[in-house]
């Protein structure tokens, strides 16, 4: 069992942020709720979301919420229970979608985090790192997504960057042991 503080986990897409996240809380030997923000909106995601279902296995509670994440988690965490969150990066697309403020979004998102008494971690795409999107829409979530991830690394204790599988911590906190 390690000690576990809020944290966010970032990382390109099939870079195994999921896979990581849910080692942290695995390992915090805390009651592991998952947070999942995904709508499956055709076939495809319907398969991915069971395929991801079964590798968790039925050790997780499950609660979908793909707009109203504060107050999923306002629900969800109680004492001795963690929080994953997967993923903000498609919570913020339903945001878009949905023509909610992602800023507004966020600055309740922060608060949340600021006073949390139980540990969040958190799941987020980098996608900064790639072309500038050709729509107006995709720059406006690349640029969203871009202070959605600062906003949340800035008011959490740790937030590490994934690579082929690979972490890189970018800040940790004295109490993270991994």
């Amino acid at each position: 069992m390690t000690a576990l503080e809020n944290t966010l986990v970032l990382g390109g897409a099939r870079s195994g942020k999921s896979a990581f996240a849910e080692k942290l809380i695995v390992d915090s030997g805390l009651t592991r709720i998952y947070l999942a923000t995904a709508t499956a909106g055709d076939g495809e995601m319907q398969t991915r979301i069971a395929r991801h279902r079964v590798q968790r296995g039925d050790d997780w509670t499950t609660v979908e919420e793909p707009l109203a994440l504060v107050d999923a988690l306002t629900r969800s965490v109680t004492h001795g229970h963690a929080v994953l969150v997967d993923c903000l990066t498609l919570w913020l697309s339903n945001l878009l979608l949905a023509e909610r403020d992602p800023d507004i979004e966020t600055r309740r998102l922060t608060r949340f985090l600021g006073v949390a008494k139980h540990p969040v971690v958190l799941v987020s795409n980098e996608v900064g790192l790639g072309l500038v999107p050709e729509t107006p829409l995709g720059r406006q979530f690349r640029d969203a997504q871009g202070r959605l991830n600062q906003a949340v690394a800035a008011c959490v204790p740790n937030v590490v960057f994934i690579a082929a599988g690979l972490p890189l911590w970018l800040k940790k906190s004295s109490l993270q042991e991994n």
